[in-house]
């Protein structure tokens, strides 16, 4: 009877990265489709449309991402004392108008890896270290970082993008190390790597032209095959590194 109680306990969501046509996806799916009471958005910028189109059971949070303003988030969302079942982190970047893949080594330099490692591997970690302490329950909980196919050591065999891939990989030991923490403090929970293929958005924009016939996928393909693949893993304090076919990636 108990078991069944806690399963049945309304649950909610924390998407980060917000504004990312994938977390968008994300939001209206969990919202639309599943049995999550509340969601909390968090991004630099609201989206007004998803907030009046959800009104009753979306809160959007505006932060900069800086170390003090994820603290002050995380401390915010411990007040909700609401029953977190999944949680994604998508933040990412791969190019700006200053920033673009390397294509030799001479591309590399101190300001491109700095902003590249600090937008892919410090700050999601930043948000999961803060976010921990929030996901020990008796409620199952799914955690997906957005990490990338590139960012697995054994299979490269192209080269290039060194400031991306490299970030990807820290980010995968990182959340890879952070599992044997959580497999102690924090069991009920599930940290997955998520290599999401190439979406048609506006970090993949620049690359789309040699994507095969059929492997251009929409924010709404991922969002629903990420979720299929949450419900499917068991929540064990483990970490995998999958794609969205949810077929496992070598770290």
């Amino acid at each position: 009877f108990i078991k069944q109680e806690i399963k049945n306990v309304m649950t909610a969501a924390i998407v980060i990265g917000a504004n990312s046509s994938i977390a968008q996806s994300v939001i209206e799916r969990l919202l639309s489709d599943r049995k999550v009471e509340h969601v909390t958005a968090i991004s630099r910028n609201t989206n007004p449309d998803l907030q009046s189109k959800f009104a009753s059971s979306l809160r959007w949070i505006c932060c900069d991402y800086s170390e003090v303003a994820i603290k002050q988030v995380c401390i915010s969302l411990h007040a909700q004392e609401k029953n977190f079942s999944h949680v994604f982190i998508c933040n990412g970047l791969l190019h700006s108008a200053k920033v673009a893949p390397e294509k030799r080594l001479e591309d590399i330099n101190t300001e491109k890896l700095q902003t590249i490692f600090h937008a892919n591997t410090i700050v999601p970690m930043l948000w999961l270290a803060n976010l921990a302490p929030l996901l020990k329950s008796e409620i199952d909980c799914s955690v997906a970082v957005f990490s990338a196919l590139v960012g697995s050591i054994e299979d490269n065999c192209s080269g290039g993008w060194y400031a991306y891939r490299a970030s990807k990989s820290a980010l995968n030991m990182l959340i890879k190390t952070a599992s044997i923490e959580f497999w102690r403090r924090a069991p009920n929970a599930k940290l997955i790597a998520f290599h999401p293929g190439t979406t048609d958005t506006q970090l993949s924009k620049p690359f789309q032209t040699n994507v095969p016939k059929g492997k251009l996928f929409t924010p709404k393909f991922v969002a629903s095959s990420l979720l299929e693949i949450m419900e499917s893993l068991d929540r064990d304090g483990g970490a995998e590194f999958i794609d969205w076919q949810g077929e496992p990636i070598p770290w």
